[in-house]
């Protein structure tokens, strides 16, 4: 006979441990209050359960301790940078990497280098979804960001397998309408985080490559979550279930001229960016921009012993056991909520379970934030710090202040990677569940403060009181 477990578990053992913040509904609601109503303002020790990001909050392995205590700490030419560039080369196939502080970094280089050559002004950046951080630095360079997805990724409820596809035919209109010289990059974010962690198909970024090949246009990807996009294409995409997770990557990068990483995604550190392309005298201005802001080349404004937990994490991450694991616990807790009828977009992704808010709670005008007020309440109800993924993001705002809402209200529930267990799911979910249960309780909020760009990090808020939202 053949044993075949019904359970599922984590592929490791726990090795050290922090204790979490077991405070008061009294105390959460002091904290929340005092912090402005906005989680990124709250200290981390009040926090029970973290899924406010998955950047960055990675529990690292023995194997990646026990590399940073070999960090080359060298000003230049440091041992840990090649061993870094050796990996990266390997999985990607780009001849320049450089690695920078963190993906916003590689952002904000790559851009700058762009506009820097151009003989335009007016230019446009199209991709499926442009993530925060990724939109600002287009637009502080006087750019436009052009969202491109296909329509199945716009309803959060359909199943659909590849919901984060960039609409090909909206490219070539794209190129037609503007022309390939206001184009200077297109890119595409893999997964599509801003769309609910959702994964590209193969075929769409080879299409998307030809289109822009043909046009002269460079291709980037904004590989955050390169890993987990590459098991979603094991698992869904046909042609590809034998293929390893590492020949999927390879295979992915190969159509593309270069990418921006966060890699404190799936790089598996707490600390990191990447830069690569192929193109040399692009990558000649990006390496002149990057000693002024970001330090030499080899280092990037790391640390030698970061370098040398990056060059183990690439590879780790690209291990088929632990992404089953890491997407089947999305999936553990998608199911969960699902089972409860609360709405979330369908079908999981790899990194975060996203919660339509618009949907949950349907008595809260998208710009009273629904998502936000519904990030707040679960905070005070049960210490679950959360994010936003709807108005307070991305809404747009004219000159005149007036803003049009973003076309979902989402909450997600970003996985931390090796961090959680499934009871700490569990909790979650019933805590969701109860938020539901009493959606009545929850009302719109209204925005004290605000910075012109990203405010959602700084932004203060309060709740529009019961008669205000009648």
């Amino acid at each position: 006979m053949t044993f075949e477990a019904k359970t599922s578990f984590e592929p490791f053992r726990i090795k050290s441990i922090e204790p979490i913040g077991l405070i008061s509904k009294e105390q959460r609601q002091r904290a929340m209050a005092a912090a402005g109503y906005n989680i990124f303002n709250l200290r981390a020790e009040d926090i029970l359960i973290d899924l406010q990001t998955d950047s960055g909050t990675t529990a690292m392995s023995a194997e990646q301790w026990s590399g940073m205590l070999r960090g080359d700490e060298s000003y230049s030419g440091s041992r840990s940078f090649f061993k870094f560039r050796e990996v990266f080369s390997d999985i990607s196939g780009f001849e320049h990497i450089f690695p920078t502080h963190q993906g916003r970094a590689a952002e904000h280089i790559l851009f700058t280098a762009l506009i820097a050559s151009s003989k335009r002004k007016d230019l446009v950046i199209p991709s499926n979804v442009h993530f925060d951080t990724t939109r600002a630095n287009i637009e502080i360079n006087g750019m436009e960001a052009r969202d491109l997805l296909i329509a199945e990724g716009r309803q959060p409820m359909l199943d659909f397998p590849f919901k984060g596809n960039l609409d090909t035919q909206k490219l070539k209109a794209l190129i037609a309408e503007v022309g390939a010289d206001r184009i200077p990059v297109c890119m595409v974010t893999i997964t599509n985080n801003a769309g609910g962690g959702q994964p590209v198909s193969m075929q769409n970024i080879r299409e998307i490559s030809a289109i822009c090949r043909e046009a002269k246009i460079p291709f980037f990807i904004d590989a955050c979550r390169f890993a987990e996009n590459a098991m979603f294409i094991k698992l869904r995409e046909p042609g590809y279930a034998d293929k390893t997770p590492r020949e999927i990557a390879r295979e992915l990068f190969s159509y593309a001229d270069g990418c921006t990483v966060s890699a404190k995604k799936d790089g598996m550190v707490n600390m990191g960016g990447i830069l690569a392309m192929n193109n040399e005298a692009l990558a000649e201005r990006c390496r002149n921009l990057m000693v002024v802001s970001e330090g030499f080349p080899t280092y990037g404004g790391l640390a030698g012993y970061d370098l040398e937990a990056l060059a183990v994490g690439l590879n780790e991450v690209l291990d088929e056991n632990y992404l089953r694991y890491r997407l089947g616990q999305c999936e553990y807790l998608g199911d969960k909520l699902l089972a409860r009828r609360i709405p979330i977009v369908r079908p999981t992704g790899g990194h975060a379970v996203f919660i339509d808010a618009g949907a949950m709670l349907p008595h809260i005008p998208a710009l009273q934030y629904p998502a936000w007020a519904l990030s707040v309440y679960l905070y005070e109800l049960a210490g679950i710090r959360t994010c936003e993924i709807g108005s307070m993001l991305f809404a747009k705002i004219d000159e005149n202040g007036k803003e049009t809402a973003a076309p979902y209200e989402l909450l997600r529930l970003a996985l931390p990677r090796r961090v959680y267990t499934q009871a700490h799911l569990d909790y979650v979910a019933e805590a969701v569940a109860y938020a539901a249960a009493h959606k009545n309780e929850i009302r719109g909020m209204r925005i004290d403060y605000q910075a012109p760009v990203l405010r959602h990090f700084t932004a203060r808020l309060s709740w529009i009181d019961e008669r205000e939202a009648a």
